[in-house]
């Protein structure tokens, strides 16, 4: 079981993430690309360091307007493997451009993301459970591994786990009705 709950709040980084983001549903593509890029760039290194470079990648990835990213060529590769406010590693930076490409071909035939995220909750008549999250993402994006596809899924509330019910942020997320179907939450 996480502990997350236990030692974010109050942190400078983890707190307000905790707080505010962990395990809220969330709708925007920008929103979700953001979270996805964050997700791959974080393997093998901490989330810490992923928050503590937040706001240089929104800067090197446009706001992570996904059409932008998408069109990017090698001049912009180049110049996110130079910039020191990112991760730079080769493989991360062309699965983000990569998958850009994949969210504007969802767009076209979901809408979104959120709703091609929608559109595949269930399978089988069953909620998807982590393990068929990922055989989907392996198949659909680059660079997204079970660690990777479990906890951008959880951090958006498909998948359960990103509080305990004695959690106060707990509560208020329930209110906003995460797409998972009930019961997602996790148990103290």
């Amino acid at each position: 079981m996480s502990t997350y709950c236990d030692h974010a709040p109050g942190h400078p980084l983890h707190g307000p993430y905790h707080d505010r983001e962990y395990g809220f549903p969330q709708r925007e593509d920008a929103v979700l690309f953001e979270r996805l890029v964050l997700e791959i760039n974080q393997a093998g290194l901490s989330w810490e360091t992923m928050l503590r470079k937040r706001e240089g990648f929104r800067s090197a990835y446009d706001g992570f307007e996904v059409d932008k990213v998408a069109a990017y060529g090698e001049a912009d590769r180049t110049r996110l493997l130079n910039d020191a406010g990112i991760i730079r590693n080769r493989l991360k930076v062309d699965a983000a451009i990569h998958n850009a490409k994949v969210i504007q071909q969802l767009r076209q035939a979901h809408g979104s993301f959120a709703q091609w995220l929608d559109a595949n909750r269930h399978v089988d008549g069953k909620r998807r459970d982590k393990a068929d999250w990922v055989k989907l993402f392996k198949k659909t994006f680059r660079f997204t591994g079970g660690e990777i596809t479990g906890e951008f899924l959880m951090s958006l509330g498909y998948l359960p786990g990103a509080h305990r019910d004695s959690c106060p942020v707990q509560a208020r997320i329930v209110k906003l009705k995460p797409p998972l179907d009930p019961p997602w939450r996790r148990k103290d």
